[in-house]
C-alpha cells in the first residue's frame, strides 16, 4: 500500500512539475509575442513620424519654390528624385508630383454642367490613349447634377441600379480616381492606361502646366496635334521651360490650332507627396493632396496607401547611373 501511495505521489509530482514547465513556457513565449507586437507598434509609428517629416520637408521646399520662381518645371528642387534618407533605425524617401501637369476630370463639369471644352480636351485623351472616346459622356454624367443620362452613351442612376451590388451615380466631383472603378466603362485596364495622366482636385479651374504636363496631356490642348508635335512642345519645354504662356503659344508646332490660353499655365498650386518610410519590422507609406498659395502651403487630404510607386533610390545608389 504504501509503495502504491508513494508511485501516486511521485507520478503526482512529475505531473505537477510537467504542468508547471508548460506555463512557464507558455508566459515566456507570450512574453516574447508581446515584446515583438510592442517592437512593431513602436516602429510603426516611428515610421509613420518620419514620412510625416516627409511631408513637412515637402511643404518647406514648395513654399520657398514659390518665393524664388514664378513658374514651376521638372528642373526645379522639388522635382528632383532625391536618394532615401537614413534615419535613426531605417529609412525614409518620396518624391513630389505636379497634380496639374495632369488632366483634371473634375473640370468636365463646372457649377453642375458639362463643360465642352474641357469634355472635347478629355476625348482627345482617351484618343491618344487609344480608349473608346464613348466613355466621356458616362464620366460626364457620373459628375454632373442631373439625372438625365446623355444620349447615346452617358449612363445616369438607370445603369447602375442594373449591378449587383446596385448603387447610384455621385452627382458631383470625385474626390480620388479611385472612383473611376465605378464609371460604367472604365473597367481596370482602362484606368490603369489613364491614372499617370490624370488627377483629381478639389478646384475645377485648374489650368495644366504646359511645364511638367507629358506629351500625352500637351495633345490634348488642341484639335489636330500628332504625336510628332506633342514631343517637340515637351522636348522644347524640357530643353528651356517656358516663363509664360504666350512662349508655349508662340511654339511651331501650335501654329494655326485653337489653345485657350485660360486652360494652360506655366506654373502650379496642386501637388501630391508620395513617402515611404521603413524602420525595423515598420513600414509606412503616406499620399498627400498639397495646395500651394501666397499665403500659406496646406495639407488639403492625406492618405496612407500609396497609389503609384515612390521609386526609392537606395542611399548606396547615390552616385551610381
Amino acid at each position: 500500500m504504501r509503495r502504491t501511495q508513494r508511485g501516486v505521489a511521485l507520478v503526482t509530482a512529475i505531473l505537477m512539475v510537467a504542468l508547471a514547465t508548460v506555463a512557464a513556457v507558455a508566459m515566456a513565449t507570450r512574453q516574447q509575442l508581446d515584446i515583438r507586437r510592442t517592437g512593431n507598434l513602436l516602429h510603426s509609428e516611428q515610421a509613420w513620424a518620419y514620412v510625416l517629416g516627409a511631408e513637412s520637408w515637402a511643404r518647406v521646399v514648395l513654399a520657398r519654390d514659390l518665393r524664388e520662381s514664378q513658374r514651376d518645371s521638372l528642373d526645379e528642387d522639388w522635382a528632383t528624385q532625391v536618394p532615401a534618407a537614413l534615419v535613426e533605425g531605417g529609412s525614409v524617401a518620396g518624391r513630389l508630383v505636379d497634380l496639374q501637369g495632369r488632366f483634371n476630370i473634375n473640370s468636365l463639369v463646372s457649377q453642375g454642367r458639362a463643360v465642352p471644352a474641357a469634355v472635347d480636351r478629355f476625348k482627345r485623351l482617351l484618343q491618344v490613349l487609344e480608349i473608346s472616346e464613348t466613355l466621356a459622356e458616362a464620366l460626364v454624367d457620373w459628375l454632373d447634377e442631373d439625372i438625365n443620362a446623355g444620349f447615346p452613351d452617358g449612363a445616369e442612376d438607370n445603369a447602375y441600379l442594373l449591378v449587383q451590388p446596385a448603387y447610384r451615380t455621385a452627382n458631383r466631383p470625385m474626390a480620388s480616381v479611385s472612383e473611376l472603378r465605378l464609371v460604367q466603362g472604365f473597367t481596370a485596364e482602362v484606368v490603369d492606361k489613364l491614372l499617370p495622366f490624370v488627377c483629381a482636385l478639389p478646384s475645377s479651374s485648374a489650368a495644366v502646366n504646359v511645364n511638367t504636363a507629358p506629351p500625352e496631356v500637351l495633345r490634348t490642348l488642341a484639335a489636330g496635334l500628332s504625336e510628332a508635335d506633342g514631343e517637340a512642345l515637351a522636348a522644347a519645354r524640357d530643353q528651356n521651360p517656358f516663363d509664360d504662356v504666350a512662349k508655349f503659344l508662340a511654339e511651331a508646332p501650335l501654329a494655326g490650332k485653337q489653345v485657350d490660353p485660360d486652360s494652360v499655365s506655366v506654373s502650379s498650386q496642386w501637388f501630391r507627396l508620395l513617402a515611404a518610410s521603413d524602420v525595423g519590422q515598420g513600414h509606412a507609406e503616406l499620399t498627400s493632396l498639397i495646395q500651394r498659395s501666397r499665403r500659406q502651403t496646406a495639407v488639403v487630404r492625406r492618405e496612407r496607401l500609396l497609389r503609384e510607386p515612390v521609386q526609392v533610390v537606395a542611399p548606396q545608389d547615390q552616385n551610381g547611373d
